[in-house]
């Protein structure tokens, strides 16, 4: 029995590896993903094992999934360029896999930065080490002012809500008075409507 699972279990991967991912298209080894808008968190997670020639080129990305690329080994052609890619920390995969590859294997040719504005145009392949951890620095300080952004929103908003909450309780305090104000003065004036009915009577009763 576990012997048959464990068939089913290679069989079924290895289908899975034959397949063609979804939305790309593929003719015999290639496999074709290029203009269709796709972005980092949706580009297929694995391709053929056996795919000789991979087009991703006119996409979104800018960023690959790490060890997206490591076990096709059979790859002769990868089309990368048309792609926004953001050269901070998320670029290191890209730029080290591209370095391992043959010139008859990767065109670097179009695989530029677009962000940040230090590196833009620059090749990926060609960053030296301290560019890209220099790089990660400003992402870093982008994220720390998108961080402190956020903070300073929510902190006007509990600023008006603070507001709008005092203005609340003294409306509601200055209600209050009037409607206590109210209920003595109608207290005071039934008591003379009182007093009066007891003269007119009594002065009747006379």
């Amino acid at each position: 029995m576990t012997t048959y699972l464990l068939l089913c279990f290679f069989l079924l991967g290895g289908h899975r590896s034959l397949a063609c991912p979804h939305p790309c298209s593929c003719q015999g080894s290639r496999v074709d993903c290029s203009g269709r808008s796709l972005i980092s968190g949706s580009v297929p997670s694995s391709f053929p094992t056996g795919t000789t020639e991979l087009r991703l080129h006119d996409n979104l990305l800018n960023t690959l999934p790490n060890g997206l690329l490591d076990d096709l080994t059979s790859l002769r052609s990868v089309s990368l360029h048309g792609n926004p890619w953001i050269c901070d920390c998320g670029i290191l995969y890209l730029r080290a896999w591209l370095r391992l590859q043959t010139a008859d294997v990767a065109s670097y040719l179009g695989v530029n930065c677009s962000s940040p504005p230090s590196l833009r145009g620059r090749s990926v392949a060609y960053l030296t080490e301290e560019e890209v951890l220099e790089s990660c620095h400003y992402w870093y300080c982008n994220l720390a002012l998108a961080s402190l952004g956020s903070l300073l929103v929510f902190v006007a908003v509990q600023a008006a809500l603070l507001v709008a909450l005092i203005v609340f309780l003294k409306r509601f305090e200055r209600l209050t008075k009037e409607a206590k104000r109210t209920t003595e003065e109608s207290f005071t004036a039934g008591d003379g409507l009182r007093e009066n009915d007891y003269e007119n009577l009594k002065d009747s009763s006379i």
